[in-house]
């Protein structure tokens, strides 16, 4: 994987006020031209190694990030069913001290949930200072799967002067406003979609059903659901195009190998996490002077034996 990450940013970073059509975003998309003399199997590897690579430099700067205890990195994954969420968290934050990383799954609002904004469940859920946390799925589904299924919206108990045509429009401006206000506290927003092609959904899906081991993944929700494909990818289209500001810009990232999806967003991580310039704290003369002497006392004791 021969990308850096400016070039990563050029190709897959969504540029305030330049809309994007996702039909027009390669799905499949590999690295450099000079990179597809590569057999499959090569490529792959090549990613494998980049990625690794990549963990041991993102394990690093998310041990300054967590010492510092200053600002805080959300994730933010959205994609159609079986794009690669899961696998990303597995793979990408597999190697970062547990302590110093979150993640949190949001299924269907409780009833709890529901006699709230829609932000409250996501608020009580961000990461503190020091740590990376990552959200699969997000509040953004608030104006996604409500989007494409607007009778959802009566079990939110809103008003019904507030149920107009300027609902999704509002709720932009409330998502753009709530992310602006966790950047000028110092929690870094990345956003992205893992952009998969209808073709893999159906690949991926056909081999969930064909595996057992992997039969509690699928849910017969998923082929209801891929039904509505071209209404879920308008309704992405807008919401990226509506949100993607320049402190919480979103990155569309190609999602039908797995292996360049990983190495990917790892890059964008970790250079985000590094780029803040973080160093590790430096122990003010005092305490450096109680540590030499917890140092003596130690040492006394091993010439006492």
């Amino acid at each position: 994987m021969p990308l850096k990450h400016k070039d990563i940013e050029q190709l897959f970073k969504v540029r305030p006020n330049r809309a994007i059509r996702l039909k027009d975003v390669d799905t499949a998309w590999a690295p450099r031209e000079q990179f597809k003399v590569l057999q499959k199997d090569e490529l792959k590897a090549r990613a494998r190694e980049y990625l690794k690579e990549n963990l041991e430099a993102l394990t690093a700067a998310q041990g300054v990030l967590w010492a510092n205890d200053r600002h805080s990195v959300l994730v933010v994954l959205q994609a159609m069913d079986g794009a690669g969420k899961d696998g990303v968290i597995r793979h990408v934050m597999g190697g970062v001290n547990p302590q110093g990383c979150q993640v949190f799954s949001f299924k269907k609002p409780s009833d709890e949930e529901l006699d709230h904004n829609f932000l409250w469940r996501f608020m009580k859920a961000l990461p503190e200072r020091g740590r990376i946390g990552i959200f699969n799925r997000s509040y953004y589904e608030d104006v996604l799967v409500v989007r494409v299924h607007p009778e959802l919206l009566e079990h939110q108990k809103l008003p019904a002067d507030l149920l107009g045509k300027n609902i999704w429009k509002e709720r932009f401006d409330d998502i753009n406003a709530f992310e602006r206000h966790l950047v000028r506290n110092g929690t870094i927003v990345l956003k992205f979609f893992l952009h998969m092609s209808k073709k893999e959904q159906r690949r991926r899906f056909i081999a969930r059903l064909d595996n057992p081991e992997k039969h509690w993944k699928f849910s017969n929700a998923d082929i209801d659901e891929r039904q509505h494909w071209d209404a879920y990818i308008a309704a992405f289209e807008d919401a990226i195009n509506q949100t993607s500001t320049k402190w919480a810009p979103w990155w569309v990232i190609p999602a039908d190998l797995k292996y360049v999806t990983r190495a990917l967003i790892s890059t964008v991580i970790t250079h985000s996490i590094e780029e803040l310039g973080l160093k590790m704290p430096v122990v003010p003369p005092a305490r450096q002077q109680e540590l030499v002497e917890a140092r003596q006392r130690l040492d006394s004791e091993k010439s006492k034996k």
